[in-house]
């Protein structure tokens, strides 16, 4: 496995994680202060303020890279190990099903473009453009 599949699977289970501990957030079962570092942590990943600045080269993105999976390491270590698991199982079970979904989008997506390039072909070809009347 090279290295770049390894940081894909990496980054894939850092995903699927991270939505377990969205989950886990809304559990009523979770504990209070897991909840509110989780919420930190979330925050801190999607503000567009960090500790250091992405314009800074390398150190810019060390703090994403460190401080985001330290959090949710942090987080994942505060929930109880019943609670992460059923997380982690719903987690996969709706991340199977959107998916199915995105699969079966794709595919409508076909069949509508198809659709329509068969309507395009057929007016061009009444209309005369294709040699037709």
């Amino acid at each position: 496995m090279s290295w770049i599949q390894s940081l894909r699977a990496a980054a894939e289970r850092l995903r699927r994680e991270v939505n377990a501990l969205v989950l886990a957030s809304r559990d009523p079962r979770t504990p209070w202060y897991a909840k509110a570092t989780a919420l930190v942590v979330v925050a801190y990943a999607m503000s567009p303020i960090d500790l250091i600045p992405d314009f800074i080269p390398v150190l810019g993105y060390v703090d994403d890279l460190v401080l985001i999976p330290l959090g949710v390491w942090l987080v994942m270590r505060m929930i109880p190990p019943e609670i992460m698991a059923d997380c982690r199982a719903r987690a996969t079970a709706e991340a199977q099903v959107a998916e199915r979904w995105l699969a079966a989008a794709a595919i409508v997506s076909l069949w509508l473009g198809l659709a329509y390039a068969v309507y395009l072909l057929w007016r061009a070809w009444t209309a005369g453009q294709l040699g037709g009347r």
